[in-house]
């Protein structure tokens, strides 16, 4: 398999201050990885640099074809579209139903042919197993459910990168294993690799996928501090 993301003495810094220094980080198509740390430790800087919410201030950085330290921002939308992004928070649109939630983010990626979109709509919510909720409003979903939805949107354009930062954090314990299950599937399934940002160490366990850990200021992989070069 072919590195996706490639970091190479990464440093990444918040309002002129160092969050993440010295960080190596390879991730290959398909794999699920683990990203753990406490709160505030940096999981959520390190993920909005992969879709560059977030600049790289040194170090090689390195995602699909593009250079993340030379990246034009003419050319940050065609990265984030081969990126699915699953926020904690859902961010669903409330004045809409869920078919309507879908339909918005593809026509807002290109997509044209109204038939192409619906099927594409229909396919995702199957793979979640929320098929006949389309015509439902996000209010009227389980938190679980609107969960399960912001991953039918992730998946819409058939991303080669799936993000989800804390998908779990506000869902309860069996909801929330179903939505680990459902993100091992869709890595499974889809071939999209999967980089999870938790602090429930449980899911490491019971769904047992590589795991980086941030730890100071540093990225640490199997009890062992990754190395600064190659």
């Amino acid at each position: 398999m072919s590195s996706l993301i490639q970091y190479r003495d990464v440093e990444i810094c918040q309002k002129e201050q160092v969050v993440l220094k010295q960080l190596c980080l390879d991730v290959e198509e398909a794999e699920f990885l683990y990203l753990v740390g406490k709160v505030g430790s940096g999981k959520s800087s390190l993920l909005k640099t992969l879709y560059a919410e977030l600049p790289v201030e040194e170090g090689e950085a390195r995602i699909f074809e593009y250079d993340l330290r030379q990246i034009k921002r003419r050319q940050i939308p065609y990265l984030r579209r081969q990126i699915g992004i699953i926020f904690q928070d859902f961010q669903l649109l409330t004045d809409r139903s869920v078919n309507d939630n879908l339909v918005f983010v593809l026509k807002a990626t290109g997509w044209k042919d109204s038939e192409e979109i619906q099927n594409r709509v229909n396919e995702v919510l199957g793979q979640v197993d929320m098929a006949t909720k389309g015509y439902k409003m996000p209010h009227e979903l389980s938190g679980g459910e609107q969960q399960r939805i912001v991953i039918a949107r992730a998946l819409l354009n058939r991303p080669k990168l799936i993000l989800a930062d804390e998908p779990t954090g506000n869902l309860d314990y069996e909801t929330g294993r179903q939505i680990v299950d459902l993100l091992h599937r869709v890595a499974s399934e889809n071939g999209s690799a999967v980089i999870m940002a938790t602090h429930n160490n449980h899911w490491l366990s019971e769904f047992p996928a590589r795991v980086v850990s941030i730890e100071g200021d540093r990225l640490v992989e199997a009890n062992r501090e990754l190395p600064l070069s190659e």
